[in-house]
């Protein structure tokens, strides 16, 4: 059974509507994101009006009601640029509105003189370079980077602006080849190619929101909402993953607990506490180095994994982060005291994350024990120090 161009017509209005409508609905479920979906869901409804202006083209001059057809689409591709755009936060309205200055001049120009060579070919390459131009974002798109459901809408659209240059380029050589029989076979190609792209690039720009909001959710419960920092479940995870893709490159471990921080709540109140921990967050970000996975295990105690960095990198590190943190709480504004941090730093002989944890907390317990303020590096029998009682070691780190 063959359907004819008139059913595919209103199959594609139909599909629009459908696409266009659940888009406006999950607005509502994704207000982060309400925006970018409001601005694909005009895109739809642009697409509606020039389906239903091209069903009903011969109430009018047949230059002007193609003109306007191919303007009302290219508006849309447009908007669905932009969407794709504010992903990352841009927008392109002014190079947008040049765009379709140049379009209508063009028409009005040289359309009116050869209105069917421009519906059936010329018309085709300004959506063809607009729907590659939306692929290439969503390719360099830093937002949707890390997202599995990006290849396939960057499938998406660079197949629909591989379909428009073939109808530019390709097709115009089939019709001088085999006659103009292939212009109903393309348009009837065309029609069927819009149905699935009015599904698919939907519910592909669907996708990503959802994957999106699914990874924030994620990082959220694995972030520590005071500092920012990782929380100690994301460092579990994330530092075994380190350790396994090191590659054989040194790796570092950095444990450090607050000078006498208990001491700092109960004088000055848990809003200076708060403050400290937050100045100490960002001395860490400031002097950690790249690639560092930095983790609050809870209270006032932190944790650095350094990838790519040796026992005397990690030492100088740990040193520049308890020199910029002593500094940046004596001269924040408003605080009313000042705090420094000792530092165990694991001994290098130490790979597995237990291992590192153990002998980077005996440095630390030999930092306290030393006078506070200070980096220690553990050695392999320095372990042992880890044996002494509990309740001795937890004293000595609480005052």
């Amino acid at each position: 059974m063959q359907i004819d161009l008139q059913t595919l017509w209103y199959l594609t209005v139909g599909t629009l509507l459908v696409s266009a409508s659940l888009l406006l609905w999950e607005r509502q479920a994704h207000p982060v994101r309400a925006r970018v979906l409001g601005v694909l869901a005009a895109a739809l409804f642009l697409f509606i009006l020039g389906c239903m202006l091209a069903m009903n083209r011969s109430h009018f001059p047949v230059a002007l009601g193609m003109a306007a057809i191919n303007i009302l689409m290219m508006s849309g591709y447009l908007l669905v640029l932009n969407a794709v755009a504010g992903l990352d936060g841009r927008q392109y309205v002014r190079s947008s509105v040049a765009t379709l200055s140049c379009l209508i001049t063009v028409w009005a120009i040289a359309g009116t003189h050869f209105p069917v060579v421009f519906w059936n070919h010329v018309s085709s390459v300004p959506i063809a370079l607009t729907c590659g131009l939306t692929a290439w974002i969503l390719l360099r798109s830093g937002t949707v980077q890390q997202l599995r459901s990006r290849p396939i809408a960057v499938s998406i659209s660079a197949f629909h602006a591989a379909f428009y240059f073939g109808r530019a380029f390709i097709a115009p050589v089939l019709i001088e080849r085999y006659g103009q029989e292939i212009v109903s076979i393309v348009a009837e190609v065309t029609m069927y190619e819009a149905v699935l792209y009015s599904v698919a690039m939907p519910m592909s720009f669907l996708m990503i929101i959802r994957e999106e909001e699914k990874l924030n959710l994620l990082r959220m419960s694995q972030t520590d909402q005071l500092t920012g920092l990782a929380n100690r479940h994301a460092f579990f995870e994330q530092a075994a993953r380190m350790l396994r893709e090191r590659c054989g490159g040194p790796v570092s471990l950095l444990a450090f607990d607050l000078d006498h921080f208990k001491a700092i709540n109960d004088r000055h109140g848990h809003p200076t506490g708060d403050k400290v921990l937050q100045l100490f967050a960002d001395a860490a970000r400031e002097e950690a180095g790249p690639g560092a996975l930095l983790v609050r295990l809870g209270g006032e105690e932190f944790a650095a994994l350094l990838p790519q960095c040796d026992h005397s990198q990690a030492f100088n590190r740990g040193s520049a982060i308890a020199s910029r943190f002593a500094e940046a709480t004596a001269q924040a504004e408003g605080l009313k005291t000042r705090a420094t941090v000792s530092i165990g730093l694991a001994a290098p002989d130490c790979h597995d994350l237990s291992g590192m944890l153990a002998s980077a907390d005996s440095a630390l317990y030999r930092a306290k024990a030393l006078g506070r303020n200070r980096v220690e590096t553990a050695s392999p029998n320095q372990l042992l120090l880890h044996s002494l009682a509990d309740p001795l070691r937890d004293q000595l780190r609480a005052i």
